[in-house]
């Protein structure tokens, strides 16, 4: 999917995209939370979530590495965020799970861009 540049916007946000006549911004996760950058595959995926912004529902597309599948989880499954010190906020991180032989970490949607930034974005879109 075409994604078109926003001029002035911060390097995470990709620009928007056109989803059935609206427009929506497109952010890349991996430039978000500073994992360096990749090309992208046919493998990367566009992922459209619906996040409170405060002012209002916000649709954004959510730039991913791949989609090796969806799960269904029970809360009883998701566990507490570790601690790993005082320096780094986990605030986005609603906690930890673990299916499938690997631990997946769950985010919080609504908490991992902050409160400018989603303003930003609703002005972009």
């Amino acid at each position: 999917m075409r994604v078109t540049p926003v001029p002035q916007t911060p390097e995470h946000v990709k620009g928007v995209i056109n989803l059935r006549g609206k427009v929506i911004p497109v952010i890349d996760l991996r430039a978000r939370f500073g994992m360096g950058r990749i090309d992208y595959t046919d493998r990367t995926c566009i992922v459209v979530v619906e996040t409170d912004s405060g002012t209002g529902k916000l649709h954004m597309g959510i730039v991913v590495d791949s989609v090796s599948e969806v799960l269904n989880m029970k809360g009883a499954d998701i566990v507490d965020t570790p601690a790993f010190g005082t320096t780094l906020n986990t605030d986005y991180i609603i906690g930890m799970a673990e299916a499938g032989g690997s631990v997946k970490i769950l985010l919080e949607i609504d908490r991992v861009l902050g409160t400018d930034e989603l303003d930003l974005l609703q002005e972009v879109a």
